[in-house]
């Protein structure tokens, strides 16, 4: 196996130490985050970060960098107080990618590419449509990591749209079925396949005290 230490980290190029060090972590989720300004603009957003908070309450949490340049979503999250997470899948991947393009908070990036926009109840916020799993989010709270700046949202889910086809009976989302991405490091796609599922695991009892 390769060595690298923290010294040789921090002495690599920065382009290569950033795709090494996205890469090392794992395969990640892959969302969009949907929001409004109240102006009326809406705003999309690929993050690879989203993640499992707890169940009761249903929390997810997603990681923003530094806010020391205009982040559009953190502003019009915490503007509006709400906004919507969905699963990026197989038919939308390059231009759920092309998200991370900077634009003007003046441009919605649903007019940049082909990604639509679904509204759903009274719900102010936009979904992405076809998507095969929506949630609208409520602003919770935020924690910042004083490390690097960086900065952990925090939002419970007020509403959970899920394609009927991949609930199974247990409750399990079946997302192999939806062909929902995963992200490995910044740029790379994959669609993950469903090998097995496992019982939930109980100490042998040869190991267990007496």
């Amino acid at each position: 196996m390769t060595k690298i230490s923290f010294d040789d980290i921090d002495k690599m190029h920065h382009l290569y130490r950033i795709n090494l060090i996205n890469s090392c972590s794992g395969y990640k989720s892959a969302n969009l985050i949907g929001t409004k300004s109240k102006d009326g603009i809406s705003n999309v957003a690929v993050f690879s970060s989203v993640t499992h908070l707890g169940s009761n309450p249903a929390l997810l949490g997603f990681f923003l960098r530094p806010t020391t340049v205009m982040r559009n979503t953190y502003h019009n999250l915490k503007a509006t107080g709400t906004y919507t997470i969905n699963h990026i899948y197989e038919n939308i991947i390059e231009d759920a990618h092309h998200t991370s393009a900077k634009y003007d908070e003046s441009i919605s990036e649903f007019d940049a590419t082909a990604l639509q926009e679904e509204y759903k109840l009274d719900i102010s916020v936009p979904f992405v449509k076809g998507s095969p799993i929506q949630m609208e989010m409520e602003y919770v709270e935020e924690c910042p990591i004083a490390a690097n700046g960086t900065i952990l949202v925090i939002g419970k889910i007020v509403n959970l749209f899920v394609a009927k086809d991949l609930i199974e009976k247990d409750g399990f989302i079946n997302l192999a079925k939806g062909k929902v991405a995963s992200i490995n490091g910044l740029d790379g796609y994959t669609i993950p396949e469903l090998k097995t599922r496992l019982d939930y695991q109980r100490p042998k009892p040869e190991f267990v005290s007496k």
